[in-house]
């Protein structure tokens, strides 16, 4: 079943054939398919140095998905849908767990750290997503500033935040639901003994939850806002009742050991914790359906970013006063805290508030996700199927379901421990990436920047980043030393002082821009990598092994997929009445080659 574009292009409807996943001139034939392995170098080289436009995003790749997404969201819908992405597993579980074996009460100060990393990342979507309002959030970014191929390594990532990031809230939604009706979670959860440990207990109910939310997610986006912010306005009167009733059973006894492990316990924990933060990406790709972006979209995003940060610093000092860090509860903190200063009643609150967070948190999360796994499908480095958009509903229901049901199947295997390390690692490295593409948006423009100031531009980026590395590396290496900070901080602050003073921005933002560039984009990097330097090595080994499968999928598939699609969208524009430009750089394809 196909569906014929304005353009004269057919464009797949909702069927499952071999068009509809592997429709391009690489795939018609065996004889294609060994012609593009052959060329790989070229075509490699072309997708590293192609960058999309802003236009191409906002026009041709958008009018792949053969119907519009309805314009219907407000700030109002932002604010709220920023809320309930972010309150949710972060601060009702991983809290408990950091206070406890990490942090101990200073955990307050790795949110601070954790909030501060997050909200510079915020400025920085914030000006992409008011500029570039489309589904793709950052993987649109990305293809624009840093070239198709950084792009899809963005994506991958992108897809695995998504995925665990739903399936760790998941199962503390079990957890939750277990302490409401007076069990342990384990009671709850299917014991699984010849699988591996971290991966034996299975949780049926994290499944059932998913299934739910994919049905409201699949049925309207409107209506999934107005249960997000319903839902979200009880959770932040839970909030208030936490905060206010723990205070008056608060015990300053408890603060007396305020950082256990010092300075490396409370970094160690804000690289955990920043999971807490996550979520407000997925606000950005909502941009699509926002009826006034430049306005909308920075009341949104930075608004519920500072509501958010401001209630996890009063949540955890609420915590730790009522409590002292040794014996708080790693599974349910809160609750069994209320429970351990004699009010049992208050768990039940406690653990309803925490199970209506969560909700919206899997809610706004399935939104996100399916938005943008549509607009990776657009440019076909995945399957144009899970690119349609239902014609009656506005919504992306092949994404929705595929993604939701790769997250049920994470869930019900895998403990959340190894879950909240391995997102930390991707949703790290991808707010740097967004940052460096901020920096590459203002700073260089093709036909504008000119070769001296692009290779000042260059340099800078290496000295900022490299020295932001270096740091990071130090941190992790040296556990007292401190003559190292001495020479890569002050490098990294001469780098970015260089592209402040002798670089000319080329670019000014035209309705919203991130105040004070370079310095908050440069500062968005330095700590975004400094953070990923606490990280556990387990988790970057399970990260480095997710990247080899991503090249994989990429060198025999994705790459050749979206080498054609490109080529053939010159080709189509060219023909039209008038010349249209769609990408700028990479290398042109050769006479003889089977594919436009």
């Amino acid at each position: 079943m196909g569906v014929e574009g304005s353009d004269g292009v057919k464009r797949r409807g909702c069927s499952c054939t071999k068009d509809d996943f592997l429709p391009e001139e690489s795939f018609k034939s065996w004889g294609n398919y060994g012609k593009a392995l052959s060329e790989i170098p070229t075509r490699l080289k072309d997708r590293v140095l192609t960058r999309s436009l802003d236009t191409t995003e906002l026009n041709e790749i958008r009018a792949r998905s053969a119907h519009e997404m309805k314009r219907t969201l407000t700030w109002w819908d932002l604010m709220w849908f920023g809320i309930g992405a972010v309150i949710g597993a972060g601060i009702f579980v991983l809290t408990g767990l950091q206070a406890k074996e990490v942090a101990g009460p200073a955990v307050v100060l790795s949110y601070v750290v954790s909030g501060i990393s997050a909200m510079l990342s915020v400025f920085c979507y914030t000006e992409f997503a008011v500029e570039i309002p489309v589904a793709g959030g950052s993987f649109a970014y990305l293809r624009v500033e840093l070239g198709d191929f950084m792009a899809f390594i963005a994506a991958g990532n992108i897809l695995l935040e998504y995925v665990i990031g739903g399936a760790a809230v998941a199962r503390s939604w079990t957890s939750y639901f277990a302490t409401l009706c007076n069990h342990q979670p384990d009671d709850f959860r299917i014991v699984a003994t010849h699988l591996k440990e971290d991966y034996n207990q299975l949780d049926p109910i994290a499944v059932v939850v998913i299934a739910v939310i994919c049905i409201l997610a699949v049925f309207s986006t409107k209506g999934s806002s107005r249960f997000n912010y319903v839902a979200s306005i009880i959770h932040v009167i839970v909030i208030l009742f936490i905060i206010i009733a723990g205070l008056c059973k608060a015990d300053t006894k408890n603060y007396l050991d305020f950082a256990p492990k010092g300075a490396r316990g409370i970094f160690k924990a804000s690289a955990v914790l920043f999971f807490a933060y996550i979520g407000f990406d997925a606000v950005s790709t909502m941009a699509e359906e926002t009826k006034n972006p430049g306005r909308d979209i920075p009341i949104g995003l930075v608004g519920s970013m500072a509501i958010t940060t401001l209630a996890y610093c009063l949540l955890s000092i609420t915590l730790c006063l009522m409590q002292n860090y040794t014996q708080i509860d790693k599974d349910a903190p809160f609750s069994v805290a209320f429970q351990a200063v004699g009010w049992d009643w208050a768990k039940y609150i406690v653990a309803a508030g925490a199970l209506k967070g969560m909700t919206t948190v899997l809610l706004v999360s399935a939104v996100g996700q399916a938005r943008y796994l549509t607009h990776i499908a657009r440019t076909h480095m995945m399957p144009p199927w899970l690119a349609h958009v239902n014609s009656r509903t506005g919504t992306p229901v092949n994404a929705t379901i595929v993604m939701l049901c790769a997250t049920a199947i994470v869930a019900l295997f895998t403990d959340l421990g190894i879950l909240s390390n391995l997102l930390s690692i991707s949703t790290l490295f991808i707010f740097m990436l967004v940052a460096v593409g901020l920096l590459v948006r203002r700073y260089y423009v093709s036909d504008v920047t000119t070769p001296k100031d692009r290779n000042k531009l260059i340099a800078c980026l290496t000295l900022i980043i490299g020295s932001s590395i270096a740091t990071a590396t130090y941190w992790g290496l040296s556990e007292h030393g401190w003559i190292g900070y001495v020479i890569t901080v002050p490098i990294w602050f001469v780098a970015t002082l260089a592209l402040w003073a002798f670089v000319p921005q080329a670019r000014a933002p035209k309705l919203w821009g991130v105040p004070l560039v370079p310095w908050l984009p440069s500062a968005s990097i330095a700590i975004n990598i400094f953070l990923l330097g606490s990280i556990d090595k387990a988790s970057f080994e399970r990260f480095g092994i997710w990247t080899a499968v991503l090249m994989v999928y990429y060198f025999f598939f994705g790459l050749h997929a979206s080498y054609d699609t490109a080529k053939e969208g010159v080709k189509v524009i060219q023909e039209g009445a008038q010349y249209k430009k769609v990408e700028e750089g990479g290398v042109t394809p050769s006479v003889d080659s089977p594919n436009p």
